[in-house]
């Protein structure tokens, strides 16, 4: 887990008028630096081994490749020439220095939401962590995807600028909480599945989406897909800890525990699961028919699972609470698209370490002895027994996944 960045040490970064145009106060600044920590920041603009928020992690999209810019206040490769106005306009309007359009990799349409004062608070901390020199072309994505000008059309199917509004009718925890995940922790850039174009889409907003190889999970109240079935505490102590009874954070969400939510206050992090849990009715998505019991695939997968999964996950599906996740009942083993199901029995994954849960149990790879129909097998037979109904996994639907793993870096 990457070390924070304190505002006891950061003032060693300070550099020149251009970047430093007004005294900020130590408080502000902290906030800033919080405010960062709510977004995520250093997620996807530190590179393995880099300095922090110095860019150059390449992010995989639909569309191809983005590289996340240096956001450290070197004048020549930062954002140390950024003037206040050119810093809101970044993340309230998607137009970086000079009216250069952004591509929503950088959340704009999420931290649209953030009030001026957040959005300049979190520039003033950027301007005390240390500059570096790190020229980062952004733009990879090929032609004429690369020609920003198509952003404008995009913008005008697709983005909607304005600041959240609170709602009367919630406390102030709710809207607490809605300002956090709707705005600076963009959760809906990940779990809101996307249009052909990558918009949101808003009518079914939080209900998972698939990208970078992973499953983003639906984070609704739905009790058989979703979270409905997780109490406020489970809720909590998963965003907190990166575990719960229910499952443990890998990939992507492993790295937005480590970086962000096992940093909140425990105030904000209530908000949250005040919010989620408030937000839909908790009704049970429709159930589809199980897989029966009888068929070959379920017979196969049954056989594989005893051979190879039930040490650790047991008979019963139970697992083992902070160390095995819970199938028996998984709201993500049920979830319509089993991509992550298929990437962590082909590729394995680590779970995230906190300071409330310092394990970071692991899980082996299976590719080297499983094949594709096999995988297909044992994930529909997890997913249609002990009370779990889903569509079965097709053996191509593994293959895709298997090839994909292969040609990533």
């Amino acid at each position: 887990m990457r070390r924070p960045l304190t505002t006891a040490v950061v003032f060693a970064g300070l550099t020149g008028a251009a970047f430093a145009q007004d005294t900020q106060s130590f408080d502000r600044i902290e906030r800033g630096r919080y405010l960062a920590v709510l977004g995520d920041c250093a997620g996807c603009h530190t590179a393995p081994g880099g300095a922090p928020f110095a860019g150059g992690l390449a992010l995989q999209t639909p569309f191809g490749t983005l590289v996340a810019p240096n956001i450290t206040p070197d004048p020549d490769t930062g954002i140390g020439n950024m003037t206040n106005d050119d810093f809101l306009a970044t993340l309230h309007e998607g137009r970086g220095h000079n009216g250069k359009r952004l591509y929503p990799a950088m959340p704009y349409p999420a931290y649209t939401k953030m009030t001026d004062d957040d959005v300049l608070a979190m520039r003033a901390y950027f301007a005390t962590i240390a500059p570096v020199k790190n020229h980062v072309v952004s733009n990879q994505l090929p032609f004429p995807l690369n020609i920003r000008l198509a952003m404008a059309f995009w913008n005008g199917l697709n983005f909607t600028s304005g600041r959240y509004q609170p709602n009367p009718q919630k406390s102030a925890a709710w809207n607490r909480g809605a300002y956090i995940v709707e705005g600076p922790a963009h959760c809906g850039t990940c779990h809101t599945p996307k249009t052909l174009l990558g918009g949101d889409k808003n009518n079914v907003a939080l209900t998972g989406a698939t990208l970078q190889g992973w499953f983003a999970p639906d984070i609704t109240n739905d009790t058989r897909k979703g979270i409905g079935g997780w109490s406020t505490d489970d809720l909590v102590q998963y965003l907190k800890t990166g575990t719960n009874k229910w499952t443990l954070a890998s990939g992507p969400m492993a790295e937005a525990v480590s970086h962000s939510t096992s940093q909140m206050n425990d105030e904000d992090i209530l908000a949250i699961a005040t919010y989620l849990k408030d937000s839909g009715e908790g009704v049970a998505s429709a159930k589809p028919a199980a897989v029966a019991a009888s068929t070959s695939v379920m017979r196969a997968g049954a056989a594989i699972y005893k051979d190879s999964c039930a040490a650790c996950h047991r008979d019963s599906g139970e697992g083992d609470v902070h160390l095995f996740p819970r199938l028996a009942g998984s709201a993500l083993v049920q979830s319509d698209d089993p991509t992550t199901l298929a990437r962590v029995v082909l590729h394995g994954t680590r779970a995230v370490a906190t300071a409330g849960a310092p394990t970071g149990p692991a899980m082996p790879a299976f590719d080297w002895r499983l094949d594709d129909a096999q995988v297909a097998a044992v994930l529909t037979y997890i997913r249609n027994n002990w009370g779990n109904a889903a569509e079965a996994v097709p053996a191509s639907a593994v293959a895709n996944q298997r090839a994909s793993l292969a040609k990533a870096p």
